[in-house]
């Protein structure tokens, strides 16, 4: 008898979070290293590769992409825009953009550029509608606050969200790298006034880096939020012995994240653990095992910048 092909995991798409309905795959696919604006720094992906990884996470049932405003200077929202209308994908897709960082580089074109970032709706609307250009879409599914400016207030922050959702540019809100009492107040405002609310949360998170553990988790399960880890395999820093010596070899984009002993613990602790299993299983399965086993909505970002399938 022929033997059935097993459909790849990332087709068990499931809903976001106990208020958001939206279903989406296991893993989300992060883009920040699509683009060449910031080779010296992040190593090199050009297009082709792009589009080529990008083909290859939704063929496997991948449906989750994150961006954000001004990954590679505004280069990777226009990337993965031009890799949608191509494919004629959009409707398949949830994709999730962020803004708070400048919505285009600052340059020097302009001499008032007050306004391009930070939490305020000014800055939200402009970095969103620069991003659905970008996008070549009328709409994202989740709009991220990318970090918290200690500055714009909640009734601000979160009636301006509540009017891009009323608007049908926004389907749901999300936001990162910000406080827990933040994110608490925000929707406890949101619900008294009867707006939109979080449902997800972005941060970074690993089984070497474990603060999000503290406050983050037990916040988002009581406010009914989902979250998105990043970081999880830790850029690239959970190896064995000899992934680490490869690692250090032609290998630009990774000089500026340095290896500590730390990490080297982790690692050999992560190695001990799949070694353990039967049969023996990958470092990067057993530290995305971790994540996605902390809390029942957890949808780890991971992406690449290689092709070598």
């Amino acid at each position: 008898m022929p033997v059935e092909q097993t459909p790849s995991l990332l087709y068990r798409h499931r809903q976001l979070s106990p208020n958001a309905s939206l279903r989406v795959s296991p893993l989300c696919f992060g883009t920040m290293n699509f683009g060449d604006a910031y080779t010296a720094r992040m190593g090199e992906c050009s297009k082709e590769t792009a589009f080529k990884i990008l083909d290859h996470f939704v063929s496997a049932g991948g449906n989750f992409i994150d961006t954000a405003n001004a990954y590679q200077a505004g280069q990777t929202e226009e990337w993965l825009g031009e890799w949608i209308t191509t494919r004629q994908n959009r409707d398949d897709l949830v994709i999730a953009t962020k803004y708070s960082a400048p919505y285009k580089p600052i340059d020097g074109t302009s001499t008032i550029t007050t306004n391009r970032g930070g939490n305020g709706i000014k800055s939200m609307r402009l970095s969103l509608d620069a991003s659905l250009r970008k996008l070549q879409t009328s709409y994202v599914d989740i709009l991220y606050v990318h970090w918290w400016d200690y500055a714009t207030t909640i009734p601000e922050l979160m009636h301006g969200f509540n009017d891009l959702v009323t608007s049908g540019k926004v389907l749901y809100l999300g936001i990162s790298d910000t406080p827990a009492w933040v994110v608490s107040k925000a929707n406890q405002y949101a619900r008294m006034a009867g707006l939109r609310q979080f449902v997800v949360y972005q941060g970074m998170w690993n089984a070497s880096m474990r603060g999000f553990e503290r406050d983050i988790i037990p916040m988002c399960q009581d406010e009914g939020m989902g979250l998105c880890p990043y970081v999880v395999l830790n850029q690239g820093r959970f190896q064995t012995e000899e992934g680490f010596k490869a690692r250090e070899q032609n290998n630009g984009g990774r000089k500026h994240t340095p290896l500590s002993g730390h990490d080297r613990a982790v690692s050999r602790a992560l190695e001990q653990t799949a070694l353990s299993l039967e049969p023996p299983a990958a470092i990067t399965d057993v530290a995305l095992s971790y994540v996605m086993q902390k809390a029942p909505f957890v949808y780890p970002i991971v992406g690449g910048r290689n092709w070598n399938i």
